[in-house]
């Protein structure tokens, strides 16, 4: 009967994607050197170049993506490679819009939907990568940051010969729109709280908490994946967004169910916004020793963040590896960590 019902929908979100490297679609224990696991003094990169290609979940527009080791002090690029390999540096004063994703924007040139590999090279401490894109819009693959993962794991880490600096908050910073609100403050490590309400049976409140590592977010958050509501399927079409959406690259939630299930978690939707969240906190430039709280935020008030934080210098200071954070047990409150489904 759901199939029948949703057959129509169903035919105009169907695409699919390709990854350039066959990758297993089990999760696998991460087996790379990780900053936060040793060595964490000093930069890093990845040691070989990986590849993926599919469409951009807004743009609809087909582009391959390609990772590559970048030498210290470069931190993470984008390199246009359909216009002259023209950079795009991911850090806060290159934001440009974000609606329903987050978009760089530097002389004009613009690369969308960045937050899902960002969130991915950020919570494993690749330093320096340089991240070649033949067009407009970082490829959604499946929704999630985990094929972003893969492509790291099958990149490796190489160490460097140049200390890690990181971005240590000294003041608390809060911003607030109505009853959204994030706010940064001190701590020696980088730590995560992201809650959400959504007024539907399958999401409601969601409560996302824990240490960002290597560890904790493969294992908790980057097979989550993107979601919309059925209804708002038309209109943001109609605002020319999610061209290139479909059932196999975001959950679809009708009014009272999902129309492509399974979850891959019971709360898959608050650990997808943790994974956003995270994203678009990499646009801090270093490595935060912080902790972020977000209630019902979204990309805008992210990005907010980030800027009203790197604008004002009495709230942070750049500091070395002698203070490098130790990592800690995984932590997520409300439901502990549930095993995939599919």
């Amino acid at each position: 009967m759901m199939r029948n019902r949703h057959t129509k929908t169903k035919s105009r979100l169907q695409c699919s994607y390709k990854l350039l490297k066959n990758m297993d679609k089990e999760v696998k224990p991460w087996p790379t050197t990780c900053y936060l696991n040793n060595d964490s003094m000093f930069q890093s990169t990845i040691a070989r170049e990986a590849s993926a290609a599919g469409v951009g979940l807004h743009t609809g527009v087909f582009g391959h993506v390609r990772l590559l080791p970048a030498p210290a002090d470069t931190g993470i690029v984008f390199r246009r490679t359909d216009l002259d390999n023209f950079p795009i540096e991911a850090q806060g004063h290159n934001v440009a819009r974000v609606s329903y994703a987050t978009s760089l924007m530097k002389q004009g040139v613009l690369l969308s939907t960045t937050e899902h590999l960002l969130a991915a090279i950020y919570s494993c401490g690749i330093d320096n990568i340089y991240i070649d894109i033949d067009s407009i819009e970082i490829p959604i693959l499946d929704g999630s940051a985990e094929p972003f993962m893969q492509m790291l794991e099958h990149a490796g880490v190489r160490k460097l010969r140049r200390k890690r600096r990181y971005l240590k908050v000294l003041e608390p910073l809060e911003v607030e729109e109505g009853d959204r609100r994030i706010g940064i403050y001190p701590a020696d490590e980088f730590r995560v709280r992201c809650y959400v309400d959504f007024p539907h049976p399958l999401v409601g409140q969601q409560e996302v908490e824990m240490v960002v590592s290597p560890d904790t977010f493969r294992q908790l958050l980057a097979r989550a994946r993107t979601f919309c509501f059925e209804r708002d399927i038309e209109p943001l079409r109609s605002m020319g967004l999610i061209r290139g959406g479909s059932l196999e690259n975001a959950i679809v939630l009708t009014n009272d169910g999902v129309m492509n299930g399974p979850l891959r978690f019971p709360d898959e939707f608050g650990r997808h916004k943790a994974l956003d969240l995270i994203g678009d906190l990499a646009l801090a430039g270093l490595p935060l020793l912080a902790r972020v709280e977000a209630y019902k935020a979204g990309h805008a008030l992210h990005t907010q963040l980030v800027s009203r934080l790197l604008a004002d210098p009495s709230l942070w200071t750049i500091t070395t590896g002698e203070t490098a954070p130790v990592e800690r047990e995984i932590q997520l409150t409300t439901l502990s960590p549930a095993p995939a489904t599919d």
